[in-house]
């Protein structure tokens, strides 16, 4: 992996009608942005779900290849007819749409020529001048252009992959987290945590998220930084806030 940067962020395109007529549900968006962070100190600011539709794949990844650090795509890039990633990703960078040649030859090998008919040979075709991710599951690789990482839209297959990305990755600072679950409403600690967060706000992000648990309604605070000696500190100032307020507080 390369030199380590302070902020590095990405942003996930997931490309399918099928995710969005509700048919499948997608997995793929918690598990990058968990490894994104956790395994590169990489952080997902945006996320987009669009259509199998060229002019629509196009115009987002010209938008978000100039806005993020990287991009990460999922689904269409199969052999079916409505499997247009590639060819789009092509026509975003306007760079020749062809056959990668060893692409080509991994996915002869893995077919056998007598096997390998159009549809598995369309796998092999993506942007001209892109590098390959290996695939160990179903050989069928996945490719980067400049800074769009294009993947499988299968779970299980892009979870085989992910860690073929690492090497084309600048890393940045990872973000930790702490979470104080407390038996309370939101409204009763609302106007303290606008103080808190407005006294961290460069180096810690303040989340607030309701649950109802063993019959009771809580909240969980849940603080993020790059700086565990900032969230340690917030921390201090959270837990003189449930003291003051009398909250049961059930884990930290």
């Amino acid at each position: 992996m390369k030199k380590k940067n302070k902020k590095v962020n990405a942003a996930i395109l997931i490309i399918g009608n099928e995710i969005l007529s509700g048919r499948t549900q997608d997995k793929n968006i918690a598990f990058l942005s968990k490894w994104l962070n956790s395994t590169c100190g990489i952080s997902v600011r945006e996320v987009r779900i669009v259509p199998d539709t060229e002019r629509v794949i196009v115009r987002n990844i010209k938008e978000m290849s100039r806005t993020f650090n990287y991009v990460f795509t999922t689904g269409g890039i199969g052999p079916t007819h409505d499997d247009i990633t590639a060819k789009s990703i092509s026509k975003a960078f306007k760079v020749k749409y062809e056959f990668h040649k060893e692409a080509y030859r991994i996915l002869e090998n893995y077919y056998g020529k007598s096997k390998f008919n159009d549809g598995r040979k369309k796998m092999a075709k993506m942007p001209k001048g892109s590098k390959l991710i290996y695939n160990p599951s179903s050989a069928a690789p996945g490719f980067i252009i400049k800074n769009v990482f294009s993947l499988p839209g299968v779970p299980s297959i892009l979870i085989s992959m992910i860690d073929n990305c690492k090497k084309y990755l600048v890393k940045g600072l990872k973000v930790h987290s702490r979470t104080m679950n407390l038996f309370t409403v939101e409204s009763n600690i609302s106007k303290r945590l606008g103080i808190i967060q407005k006294k961290y706000k460069k180096s810690v992000d303040i989340g607030s998220y309701p649950f109802f648990r063993l019959g009771k309604i809580g909240v969980s605070i849940v603080t993020r930084s790059t700086s565990t000696i900032k969230l340690k500190k917030i921390n201090k100032d959270l837990i003189n806030l449930v003291k003051s307020k009398n909250i049961k507080l059930l884990k930290i």
